[in-house]
């Protein structure tokens, strides 16, 4: 079985400008907890993930500076300072743009089980040959696939 059998094609795609309050508002809207950003021929520049933005939220601990014996301390962050100056930023400076994994449309379901197995994902870009975001597999699709047409289908499993 090919990914294209069962890859999301109806892609939620973000650019690198859309600020992270846009993003937020996406990822709640449409129940989803990442997207691949791209630019204006809708090729891959990076993704983002839930956990990416968590993890820029979260509020910068309490700080103690020693500058010569003078003791600077500076109080602890709170989310709502965070979120004021954070939420007009574009997702260009949180999103993932190294290393990201990918897989293409003619790839078999084994090669998406070992991405998924592998690197711990919860969503991969399929693209094609001109590097060009055409769909999205997540975990819970791959599950469905598997239990759908195969499970549920082969009464002998």
């Amino acid at each position: 079985m090919k990914v294209k059998e069962f890859m999301i094609t109806d892609v939620i795609s973000i650019k690198e400008n859309t600020s992270i309050k846009e993003l937020l508002e996406i990822l709640v809207s449409y129940r989803i907890g990442g997207v691949p950003v791209v630019d204006s021929n809708n090729k891959l520049v990076g993704v983002v993930s839930d956990g990416d933005v968590i993890r820029y939220l979260k509020p910068n601990s309490q700080t103690v500076f020693d500058m010569f014996s003078i003791v600077m301390v500076s109080e602890p962050e709170k989310l709502t300072d965070k979120l004021q100056y954070a939420l007009e930023k574009p997702v260009s400076i949180m999103m993932k743009r190294k290393d990201i994994k990918t897989i293409d449309a003619e790839c078999e379901l084994d090669d998406a089980l070992r991405l998924f197995s592998k690197y711990h994902f919860k969503k991969i870009p399929v693209l094609d040959n001109t590097e060009t975001v055409i769909g999205v597999i997540s975990r819970g699709d791959l599950l469905r696939h598997i239990t759908n047409e195969i499970i549920l289908r082969d009464n002998s499993l």
